[in-house]
């Protein structure tokens, strides 16, 4: 019987997979298939007088056919491009047998088949670049239909857009939206050109653990794991500054990495609980020293991917050219929430959120508090670059007390469009000090906040050994790549974001059915149908169901004996 879950194109395809293994064709083949060219190489470097590419092996996807008597046309699509192809019968047919033409290109071949094609380029009467072809090579069958995108004169019609389907499928999503590919050009030359300017100042690229057996370096709730050999608890990390920093304590004066992060905390288009983002530090310096550093790397960034410092982000234009404002966030709460909370205790700051309006949790300290504060009032007015600049002590466990403020930090948070972009210290090396800050971090986690640091001692003990003074920066990677190539979603700079499972089809179990008196032969063509509940089974209309059945049995040949319209009936009133 035929499977009746595939669709009617699914199953012509796979007749046409059966057929072309009966011609002794490998819809499959294991060999090489040499290219020599691309579809951007002929369209920039092709000229008709000096008779260039006339030895062409190139491969691609069928991507659109046009079908006709002796020859015929269709579109080849790889990673450069398209390009037209013409195919015609005598050239790639023996004498005297048209098969390869009439039955393995016509009929056989399909939309998203991947070919391999030798011939010489050569422009059509019509002013098309095109590949005359002279062998043609089947080199994968597609066995799904691809979503067809129609374009007429410059417009696009039944564009793939829908992003469940995009995001879930990103494979079919970069074959019919190949514009898509560009932005994860875009990223990786962004984490190139990051590279180069790393190592030209003489830093070292490093590799830390991704399994941690304390999740630290940042405030977050962590994924947990076992390790089975060992029977402990071990964390993705959610961080990797404290290997950075002990690297620091080993003598190294710059190290940076590019690392997979890890938090168990909500999605949305900003966020995605697997991230890349790339930290350095580099010993002697200060915050101010970061500030400058890191607007010397976003500037040559821009420049890289635009040729220009101004970035298209959404309807702002931002102009990552140096310098950048700085205000610190006291000042910057000051300016946009009317309130100097300089000074005030926990309780206080609390009444100042009832004052403003702003939702905030009884587990909240008084770093949270704060962050609460700038969140809903001061962040989204920063669109051009700003470094916020000296944070309250108790926001920054990890980051060195102001020089000239004890309350505050040496800390400072780059914006940009409303968002956080970077995260910068002038990093706390007094390990007494340090200890004290992980201690309170352990009362807030006492007091039901799970997002609290771990105290993780073999870092004290590190810092005992002595760190230099050392400036450390971390940027997000996923957003810094949103803002270059002006994407409105995490998801669209990501080639696999994590989605929620798919949503599977309730089915009713079979001996639900026969209960019914219903044939299990039948079962699957009623579910097949859309009736894959009992429930739903019997809303259905008696005689209507007994035209269906009979008409699916006879179109797709399945050899059932048909059910008498009483017995259907039955089914339903059962």
């Amino acid at each position: 019987m035929i499977n009746l879950d595939l669709s009617e194109q699914e199953i012509i395809r796979r007749n046409s997979l059966e057929e072309l293994q009966k011609m002794g064709i490998n819809p499959y083949p294991a060999e090489q298939f040499e290219v020599n060219t691309n579809t951007e190489e002929i369209r920039n470097q092709f000229d008709p007088e000096k008779g260039n590419f006339q030895e062409v092996t190139i491969a691609g996807r069928m991507m659109t056919r046009r079908i006709m008597g002796s020859a015929s046309f269709f579109e080849l699509q790889d990673e450069k491009g398209k390009i037209q192809v013409y195919v015609r019968r005598d050239d790639i047919c023996p004498e005297g047998d048209s098969t390869l033409y009439n039955t393995f290109f016509k009929k056989l071949l399909d939309i998203g088949d991947i070919v391999g094609v030798k011939g010489f380029v050569f422009i059509t009467k019509t002013g098309e670049l095109s590949i005359h072809t002279e062998e043609l090579k089947l080199l994968s069958k597609s066995l799904r239909p691809l979503p067809i995108v129609k374009e007429k004169e410059g417009q696009v019609f039944d564009a793939f857009t829908d992003p469940e389907q995009r995001y879930r499928q990103r494979y079919v999503d970069l074959i019919v939206n190949p514009q898509v590919r560009e932005v994860f050009i875009q990223r990786a030359k962004i984490i190139s050109t990051m590279r180069e300017f790393f190592n030209s100042k003489g830093y070292l690229e490093v590799e830390t653990p991704i399994l941690q057996p304390i999740p630290g370096g940042a405030s977050a709730r962590p994924f947990i794991t076992h390790h089975n050999a060992l029977d402990i608890p071990l964390y993705l990390r959610i961080a990797n500054e404290l290997y950075l920093k002990r690297l620091i304590v080993g003598g190294f004066d710059g190290v940076y990495e590019f690392a997979k992060d890890f938090r168990n905390e909500g999605m949305d288009r900003t966020h995605n609980p697997e991230f890349t983002v790339m930290e350095i530090y580099v010993a002697y310096k200060d915050y101010f020293w970061m500030m400058e550093f890191t607007e010397q790397m976003l500037e040559k960034v821009a420049m890289a991917l635009h040729g220009t410092t101004k970035v298209q982000v959404g309807d702002n234009t931002i102009d990552f050219k140096a310098p950048f404002r700085r205000i610190t966030m006291l000042d910057a709460i000051k300016e946009y929430a009317g309130v100097d909370i300089s000074g005030m205790s926990e309780d206080e700051i609390r009444k100042v959120c009832k004052n403003l309006d702003i939702e905030v949790d009884e587990t909240f300290g008084k770093a949270k508090l704060i962050d609460a504060i700038f969140g809903e009032r001061c962040e989204g007015n920063f669109i051009q670059p700003t470094f916020i600049t000296d944070y309250p002590i108790e926001m920054s466990p990890l980051c060195k007390r102001h020089r000239s403020n004890p309350d505050l930090t040496e800390r400072f948070e780059l914006m940009v469009n409303g968002k956080e972009l970077c995260n910068a210290y002038s990093e706390l090396n007094d390990p007494i000090d340090q200890l004290e800050r992980f201690q309170e971090q352990m009362r807030l986690s006492e007091k039901g906040d799970d997002e609290a640091m771990f105290i993780d001692m073999d870092f004290v003990r590190a810092l005992e050994y002595g760190m230099p003074t050392c400036s450390g920066m971390g940027i997000g990677i996923d957003r810094l790549t949103m803002f270059m190539t002006n994407q409105p979603s995490i998801q669209d700079v990501l080639f696999f974001p994590q989605m929620r499972p798919e949503k599977k089809v309730v089915k009713d179990s079979t001996e639900a059915y026969t209960t019914l008196g219903i044939s299990e032969e039948w079962v699957s063509v009623i579910q097949k149908m859309g009736y894959t509940t009992v429930e739903a089974l019997k809303k259905a209309n008696p005689g209507k169901l007994f035209n269906d059945l009979c008409g699916m049995n006879k179109k797709h040949k399945l050899g059932l004996t048909n059910p008498t319209a009483e017995a259907v009936k039955g089914w339903i009133e059962s």
